[in-house]
């Protein structure tokens, strides 16, 4: 911004001084014409009246100007004879150019002879262009200087806004809007500040709301499960009943798991006990867990260095790596999901469909419905814990299906 700023005060600045450098020069072209002409209208009549007294006395005393006279016989003054485009030329006043040469010439005539007053211009054109040449070069060097002075002075008023900016990123900045600010930096703040309180307010809100509804439904649902678990393990009962009671079981605990993730979301979920966690062993864990619960003919191959650890909070990166698994199974039918470490990342490929083009940006989004089908919260739930965490979290397609990359940044170390 600051130099987009200084730039088009430089630009102004510049065409300004060349309009008024333009008007310059035309007036002084213009004046220099009206001197010609003037000069030459009194040199000619000077040596037309002097001439009848002292004919060497006539001719002008300056290199650029030659006087030419052309007797009524035809015969020429012996001093210089009439170039055919000069001697071609009516009375009155004239520009040509003979060669690259231009000259202004008078022509008068009296009852003896024509007189040819002809002038160089020569000198005058020199000094236009390099009146010109000054004047651009003075126009560069003002713009040139108007665009520092522009960058410093935006760079003052940018400055304040970037510091504001700062400020609004810091949770423990406090109002924003103080005395002494600039009327409108004060009401730039004052807006922000009124935006942060009802942001906090919703937050606030959003968080007490799914806190409260996750406890409320604990209660009843614990209820639920019991007696699913007590109906389906009695003994005389139908074979079909005691299924749709473990069904009744595991879909209790897919409500349990969900409230658990929306409460997670709604808090910030800040790592509280940091650990080094051997990456392989943590991910073979968790699939052995994951394929437990969906028995499947897919299997898990690990490119990940047995020495590579990560600092992290065990419970946050276990329920990382547990969606991002889920997840990959759910969407594998055959073949094997690789997790595979790079540098800093890992990848886990599946071997599903992958991602339509149009869900690719926004698949980490809650409950996200795309051309291939709704998404829950496991993804949500992974790139609010890999911002929580300092890590990223992206998605991509492989030729053999979809993929999810976790950057673990500096939190991950090799042996």
């Amino acid at each position: 911004m600051r130099l987009r700023i200084a730039a088009s005060l430089a630009a102004l600045a510049l065409l300004v001084i060349l309009a008024q450098s333009l008007a310059v020069i035309l007036m002084y072209d213009d004046n220099e014409e009206a001197v010609i002409d003037a000069l030459l209208s009194q040199q000619i009549e000077y040596s037309m009246d002097i001439w009848r007294k002292s004919p060497e006395a006539a001719f002008p005393n300056t290199p650029s100007m030659w006087l030419y006279r052309v007797a009524k016989d035809g015969r020429q003054s012996k001093e210089h004879s009439v170039p055919p485009l000069f001697a071609q030329l009516g009375v009155g006043k004239h520009e040509v150019y003979l060669g690259s040469r231009e000259y202004h010439v008078a022509v008068r005539e009296d009852d003896s002879a024509r007189y040819i007053l002809a002038y160089d211009v020569e000198d005058n054109e020199t000094r236009r262009n390099g009146l010109m040449l000054l004047t651009i070069a003075t126009s560069l060097g003002l713009a040139l200087l108007t665009l520092l002075a522009g960058y410093l002075l935006a760079g003052r008023l940018s400055g304040r806004l970037e510091r504001l900016a700062e400020r609004v990123g810091d949770d423990g900045a406090g109002q924003l809007a103080e005395p002494g600010m600039e009327r409108e930096l004060y009401a730039v703040a004052e807006a922000l500040d009124r935006y942060r309180k009802k942001q906090a307010a919703m937050l606030d809100s959003e968080r007490a709301f799914v806190a409260n509804l996750s406890h409320e439904l604990r209660t009843p649902l614990t209820g639920i499960r019991t007696d699913a678990e007590l109906l389906a393990a009695l003994p005389e009962l139908p074979e079909a009943v005691a299924r749709r009671g473990n069904r009744i079981v595991d879909s209790v605990d897919r409500i349990n798991q969900m409230a658990n993730s929306l409460l997670l979301l709604a808090r910030d979920a800040v790592p509280a006990l940091v650990e080094e966690i051997r990456l392989r062993d943590a991910t073979e864990a968790i699939w052995k867990a994951v394929h437990q619960a969906q028995p499947k003919a897919v299997g898990l191959r690990l490119e990940i260095d047995p020495a590579c650890t990560v600092r992290a909070d065990a419970s946050l990166l276990d329920l990382v790596l547990r969606n991002v698994l889920d997840n990959a199974l759910r969407y594998s039918d055959a073949g094997d999901i690789v997790c595979r470490q790079e540098g800093r990342r890992l990848r886990i490929a599946d071997t599903g469909p992958g991602f339509a083009a149009a869900d690719i940006e926004r698949i980490f989004d809650r409950f996200h419905i795309g051309p291939r089908g709704a998404n829950g919260l496991g993804l949500a739930l992974v790139r609010h814990i890999c911002s929580a965490s300092g890590w990223s979290a992206s998605a991509g397609n492989t030729p053999s299906g979809g993929e999810i990359v976790i950057d673990f940044g500096e939190s991950l170390a090799t042996g």
